[in-house]
């Protein structure tokens, strides 16, 4: 398995735990906005590894804002990495895929490319395009045995949410007043979305291909 993202020294914590556990690992620094360096490494993985069966698309960034709030920069900041950079590597994949008599693909969206949210709207817009673009590559290439799905989680507990609520008491009411939208009464852990991610990518769900799939606690049940 190889892990893939800018911040290189953040990979190694990964893969040295993953290697403690006996799996294959190699950590690979990469610009997933930036095309040259997405070849490179996919180049690079299928040549460590003999192939390559499974494009996992996780990267994201969030922006709290409006059309009006948000800076042109900012803007092509959360599209260039929430739509272009899957983009870019499950078009890079294809080709191996191919070599390798199919594969599948896991792009992981949004629960806010399913339903709207107050100051989200670049947010939304780039994970509404990758629902649809997860449809579109699945119908493309359904030839090439490749299989295409999108996972929609509602906010989980990562990183990348982590700013959100601050821990003054008004943070604490904002997270709580969160939690309250969600029927189970919790924000998903990063394992209820490696879980449907493992199933997605395995022959469990060979008959299954562009679908997006809401992990978020019941939200879209309203």
């Amino acid at each position: 398995m190889a892990v893939i993202g800018r911040r290189k020294n953040l990979l190694d914590d990964v893969v040295e735990e993953m290697v403690k556990t006996g799996a294959e690992a190699m950590a690979v620094g990469c610009d997933i906005t930036r095309d040259r360096e997405v070849r490179r490494a996919v180049a690079e993985v299928e040549q460590s590894f003999g192939g390559l069966h499974v494009l996992v698309n996780n990267a994201g960034a969030l922006s709290v804002s409006t059309v009006e709030t948000i800076s042109e920069d900012e803007w092509d900041r959360v599209m260039e990495t929430n739509l272009k950079g899957p983009f870019l590597f499950s078009r890079a994949v294809l080709p191996v895929f191919r070599r390798a008599g199919g594969g599948a693909i896991v792009n992981i969206a949004s629960v806010l490319g399913l339903v709207a949210m107050k100051d989200r709207a670049a947010y939304c817009a780039s994970k509404g395009g990758i629902v649809l673009l997860t449809k579109a590559m699945a119908l493309d290439h359904a030839e090439d045995h490749v299989r295409v799905n999108c996972i929609c989680p509602a906010i989980v507990e990562t990183e990348l949410v982590q700013g959100l609520f601050g821990k003054s008491e008004e943070g604490q009411k904002a997270k709580e007043a969160r939690i309250a939208t969600l029927p189970l009464g919790r924000f998903g852990k990063p394992e209820d979305i490696s879980d449907l991610a493992v199933f997605l990518a395995s022959d469990e769900s060979s008959w299954m291909t562009g679908t997006a799939i809401p992990v978020d606690g019941g939200l879209t049940a309203y």
